[in-house]
């Protein structure tokens, strides 16, 4: 340990031996903090004047302080080590998910030709629900989907008798009754991404979604949606 009073060679030596090993260690600020503040207590302990010694209570204080900001430090490593584990879990739950069927919250949808299905939740009985699907030229066409009561009305769209061309629309739901009920829209998951905000899917007739956005999958998930 390094000493105030440095004139002895064979401390001098021990102290540049004692740097050379902290230099070779990877510490945090916080514990280089503590060692340092442990040195300089020592080397003022040895070095007081014995009429008025020093007050042992304000060093404890200090000591308790510095141990209470280590074990902060501690515990904020464990909390980023834990969201890394989190995130790879998802990320392997995500890669799971491929080439099976996935409900996804959507408010646009591609069009290509195939037939896609999805679900609508109604809080309140609907004499009249109808879906709206607008392209990129504006043009809105509107699918009647009749009247239901409160809870989930499944339906599937098939664009060739509808008569869409194939691209992207935009699709909204609304009842008689002026509710603007959430869309669920079915895909097959064909591809998954890993961003910075985590996974992304490619969805079938949807298109790349983040992960967070799915509201259901699992094997067979969407089964009773499919024709």
């Amino acid at each position: 340990m390094a000493l105030v009073n440095g004139s002895n060679l064979g401390s001098q030596t021990i102290a540049g031996a004692d740097e050379q090993i902290r230099a070779g260690v990877n510490v945090s600020d916080a514990t280089q903090m503590e060692n340092n503040f442990i040195d300089l207590m020592v080397a003022q302990i040895r070095n007081q004047d014995p009429t008025k010694p020093v007050d042992s209570t304000e060093f404890l204080n200090q000591f308790s302080a510095m141990s209470q900001v280590k074990s902060l430090e501690n515990m904020t490593k464990l909390s980023q080590s834990n969201l890394v584990l989190l995130d790879n879990l998802q990320t392997l739950a995500a890669a799971g998910l491929v080439g099976q069927q996935v409900k996804v919250g959507a408010d646009s949808v591609t069009l290509d030709g195939s037939k896609i299905s999805g679900q609508l939740t109604l809080a309140h009985t609907a004499g009249s629900a109808t879906l709206r699907l607008t392209g990129a030229n504006g043009v809105t066409h509107e699918v009647a989907l009749g009247g239901h009561a409160a809870g989930a009305l499944n339906f599937s769209l098939d664009p060739r008798e509808l008569g869409l061309s194939p691209g992207r629309y935009s699709i909204e739901a609304v009842t008689d009754s002026g509710e603007y009920p959430t869309i669920e829209l079915a895909g097959e998951v064909t591809n998954v991404r890993v961003g910075s905000d985590g996974p992304v899917l490619d969805v079938a007739g949807i298109g790349s979604v983040p992960f967070y956005t799915l509201t259901e999958f699992g094997r067979g998930a969407t089964g009773s949606l499919l024709l």
